[in-house]
């Protein structure tokens, strides 16, 4: 098992020997997902517009089409880590990931309108999303040492998440000054996806593990990565994928979080698309300094400290709802995902070994991500059945009970790691 220098993967940094600048090849990432997300941003927001209000596609019909390509990209990350660990090819692996969801926007552009050629471009989007993710994680965990992989994860999803932000702006400035020509956010998106690889080419190293691996001890030669699932013979992961995946099946989906608040205000649905950014832009200023924060204090704190913020959003919708309180929701719906996202990440990242790095964080983000798509679908059962109220109060206390369970399962990860503590090491030093 791979640890942290100071023999556990969630404690906080030691303070000798550790640079405490955010490596390169991590700002790089964080460039290219910016930029990269601007581009998918556009799509986004205008493509239930587009599909429904000019082709005609009935809500039914785009809500199955974006269900089912939504539900593949979590499958496809497993192939995305999988192809990355294979010799190393993180980089490739990822570019090829943006490179075909930058391809995509030029496939909506062609389509023209056909259901077919719209579908295949959706899937070559969801395709290339699924493909990148756990190599580009692999890469922003190899790229520094792993006393700051809270920081590092933290700078990488708030230059992200400025580009979430920065996407349907844009989208909105083209279709103003092009009169509503959809054709020209497909065109526009294209051409900033395209940036994103090229940034990702010329910036992003190819090895980032040379720059700031010297503080974990690593065997030479790296072995060859083993089976698909040869993360889960390790019991520390298991216990982190089992909490992920647990606190995941007792989450509701955002989406259900903001009708649940537009029905409480009575807020004109126009109001509906604005109420994500709210989150998000709470999650862009507390992204760094919860990092950090992990980093200091024990990553484990921080991500249940995060789930505990979203009970108190969930707790919050129970009673009634003013707009002071629809503020208080979205602050902690962004507190939550600044304090879980990345620091799950390098939570998980120092107990995986290199060689397998992108592959175990693939299967930990897949496990998360079906286990989101279950807790969304069971709250949506409860709500047809029950109604909200009685849906939202279940909710509650099973997210209450998961957090309880998680706080059982994670501590025996650093448990385990006690012993490498004694005798302790000389303070690692990093090469320059």
């Amino acid at each position: 098992m791979y640890l942290a220098a100071n023999g556990r993967p969630d404690a906080p940094p030691a303070p000798q020997g550790v640079r405490r600048r955010v490596p390169a090849a991590v700002l790089a990432l964080g460039a290219v997902s910016l930029v990269t997300d601007v581009s998918s941003e556009m799509v986004t927001a205008v493509l239930p517009l587009y599909l429904v209000l000019d082709l005609g596609l009935s809500p039914l019909q785009f809500g199955f089409l974006d269900g089912m390509f939504n539900g593949a990209t979590a499958l496809v990350r497993l192939l995305g880590g999988r192809l990355a660990d294979r010799g190393g090819r993180h980089k490739r692996v990822a570019g090829a990931g943006y490179l075909l969801s930058a391809l995509s926007r030029l496939g909506l552009l062609l389509a023209g309108g056909a259901t077919a050629g719209i579908a295949a471009a959706l899937a070559a989007d969801r395709l290339g999303k699924g493909v990148r993710t756990a190599p580009r994680d692999a890469l922003i965990s190899l790229s520094g040492p792993p006393e700051s992989l809270g920081r590092s994860f933290g700078v990488h999803r708030a230059m992200d998440t400025t580009g979430a932000l920065l996407g349907p702006l844009a989208a909105f400035a083209v279709l103003w000054a092009t009169a509503d020509a959809y054709d020209a956010v497909f065109a526009v998106s294209f051409c900033v996806g395209l940036l994103g690889v090229l940034l990702l080419v010329v910036y992003v190293p190819s090895a980032p593990g040379a720059t700031g691996r010297a503080a974990t001890p690593t065997p030479a030669p790296a072995p060859a990565p083993g089976p698909a699932f040869a993360a889960l013979r390790d019991p520390a992961f298991r216990r982190v994928l089992y909490a992920a995946a647990l606190l995941g099946a007792t989450t509701i989906g955002d989406a259900f979080v903001y009708l649940l608040l537009l029905r409480a205000l009575d807020m004109p649905p126009v109001l509906f698309t604005l109420l994500p950014l709210g989150a998000a832009a709470v999650y862009l200023l507390l992204a760094v300094p919860l990092g950090r924060i992990a980093d200091r204090t024990g990553r484990r704190t921080a991500f249940l400290c995060g789930h505990l913020a979203l009970l108190g959003a969930y707790a919050a919708l129970l009673a009634p709802v003013s707009w002071p309180s629809l503020v208080g929701v979205l602050a902690l719906l962004g507190v939550f995902y600044a304090a879980t996202d990345g620091v799950l990440m390098a939570l998980a990242a120092p107990v995986l070994p290199a060689h397998g790095r992108a592959g175990g964080l693939a299967l930990l983000q897949t496990g998360q991500a079906l286990a989101r798509l279950l807790g969304a679908a069971g709250f949506g059962a409860a709500w047809t059945l029950w109604g909200p109220r009685p849906a939202l109060g279940v909710a509650v206390l099973a997210l209450a009970g998961a957090l309880a369970a998680a706080w059982r399962v994670l501590p025996a990860l650093t448990a385990r790691a006690a012993p490498a503590r004694t005798p302790a090491p000389a303070p690692p030093t990093e090469s320059s």
